[in-house]
């Protein structure tokens, strides 16, 4: 089985520099659907058999507008367990100002999980980012057939936690690979009762330089 795990469109606070989390959301930018159809060429000879998404709008759009793109019909299933970390009380918050009001958590948040204080913030654990989302790849995995294709659109962090522990991989470890851009693809294989990466964050084929706030 083929997992292609899409992040999200770049939105107004991706480009504003602030967190969304679990809860806030603000739309996309113009320029995302662009970048969402470059996304639909690059995909466009390869068969989909299902798309998956977090019920997150940003996350839904993205989706949705994919399958627009690709002019097929894909059955798109809604999967709460996809959405974003929760991020109390820094969601709608500037990276900035929050790495001055509490550097150690947004440090460890984004460089040293093992040492994230999640209850200082009100927010939920790399753990239970994991556990969730990993439960919820491994249905998906169970509910298609071992030739299938899947596409799956989530979000930056909860991407990057999901796919490194499906891939095996310790939580101090998480951040090994670095991030992943807006409109990304990556791509593991299901074999064997097993995961393997096959391609990290893709984005060649949005033809441009990535900005620092691409990618998370």
């Amino acid at each position: 089985m083929e997992l292609y795990f899409v992040r999200h469109g770049k939105t107004e606070w991706n480009l504003e520099g602030k967190y969304q989390g679990g809860h806030g959301d603000s739309p996309l930018l113009p320029e995302s659907l662009h970048d969402i159809s470059l996304l639909a060429k690059r995909l466009q000879d390869t068969a989909i058999d299902h798309m998956y998404s977090s019920p997150l709008p940003r996350a839904k759009t993205t989706a949705e507008t994919l399958i627009k793109n690709l002019n097929r019909k894909i059955p798109l299933t809604i999967v709460r367990d996809l959405r974003e970390f929760d991020l109390g009380i820094m969601e709608g918050r500037k990276f900035s100002e929050l790495e001055n009001e509490m550097p150690e958590v947004i440090y460890a948040f984004r460089h040293q999980p093992t040492d994230y204080d999640y209850d200082l913030i009100r927010g939920e654990s790399f753990e239970r980012v994991a556990q969730r989302t990993t439960k919820a790849v491994k249905q998906i995995v169970a509910e298609n057939n071992a030739q299938s294709n899947v596409v799956i659109v989530s979000h930056g962090a909860a991407l990057v936690t999901m796919i490194q522990s499906l891939l095996g991989t310790k939580i101090a470890d998480i951040r090994k690979n670095g991030g992943l851009s807006n409109t990304s693809l990556t791509h593991l294989r299901y074999e064997d009762g097993e995961f393997k990466l096959i391609k990290w964050n893709e984005t060649g084929y949005l033809n441009k330089k990535l900005e620092s706030s691409d990618t998370i």
